[in-house]
């Protein structure tokens, strides 16, 4: 069944707790993650399935860092969680607060109503992480956006295909004046021509949109949800891969999931 949009002041959460970015545009930054529950897609390579469905609890850090979870009842008011990230906001610390998930803009209403207030009690710049195939839910919240990473879901990778929605998505952040960046998971079954396809598509927006392959991290035998397990890539087929979407975008970086080396889970 298809996950439909969160309508209420409340939000069904994972976790909330402080950590290093360790992809794209703002890898290397602290940021506070908030990570909402739901997701309508069913990628491959996921390695948060536990977002997929919406859990009875949710885990909440009680000191920025030092992985000291509380856990609390789902779903989550919105004065609660504006006094948990407020909680975590310690002087200096944080470069920005981070929606991930799962997908947070199926709870798009609900961040309609946190997010002015959140920037308003933070002063913290807003970054969405997001699979960019719900225009129509960025849409409502794009005035309290900063900045966006938006996921290019490869079919060949992912078994999704969204080429339609992702273009009207980074339309959306490109008249906005957002500052976003594409990220796109890259394995050994990736097909050179979406690569291709993706980056025309980039290109016919903007082409100095930043694109960044991140090689997918093998997941453990007992986390795969196919039958045929995502593999990392090739230094070869990277290479060529880089060399063949910069023919079209500006911008093409290859970045692993640092996090995952820093332990930064």
């Amino acid at each position: 069944m298809i996950a439909k949009t969160t309508v209420t002041s409340n939000a069904r959460l994972v976790e909330v707790f402080s950590a290093i970015q360790g992809e794209g545009l703002n890898v290397g930054t602290r940021q506070i993650f908030i990570r909402f529950a739901l997701c309508d897609l069913r990628c491959h390579f996921c390695d948060s399935a536990h977002t997929w469905n919406p859990p009875s609890t949710c885990r909440i850090e009680r000191y920025p860092g030092l992985r000291d979870f509380e856990i609390h009842s789902n779903p989550v008011p919105l004065p609660i969680l504006i006094e948990w990230v407020e909680r975590q906001n310690l002087p200096c610390l944080h470069d920005s607060i981070s929606l991930t998930g799962g997908e947070p803009l199926l709870h798009a209403s609900f961040l309609t109503q946190f997010l002015p207030e959140v920037r308003a009690r933070t002063g913290l710049p807003i970054y969405l992480e997001t699979g960019g195939h719900r225009p129509e839910q960025l849409a409502m919240i794009l005035p309290y956006l900063d900045s966006v990473g938006m996921d290019f879901k490869l079919p060949s990778v992912s078994g999704e295909t969204y080429w339609q929605e992702h273009g009207k998505f980074l339309q959306l952040c490109q008249s906005s004046n957002l500052n976003v960046f594409v990220k796109i998971i890259v394995s050994q079954q990736t097909d050179p021509a979406e690569l291709e396809e993706a980056a025309l598509l980039v290109a016919e927006v903007n082409e100095d949109i930043p694109v960044f392959l991140q090689p997918v991290t093998p997941l453990p035998a007992s986390e795969q949800f196919t039958q045929m397990p995502a593999l990392a890539p090739s230094p070869n087929q990277v290479l060529s891969w880089q060399a063949l979407m910069k023919r079209s975008v500006k911008q093409v970086r290859v970045i692993p999931q640092t996090h995952k080396m820093l332990n930064q889970l």
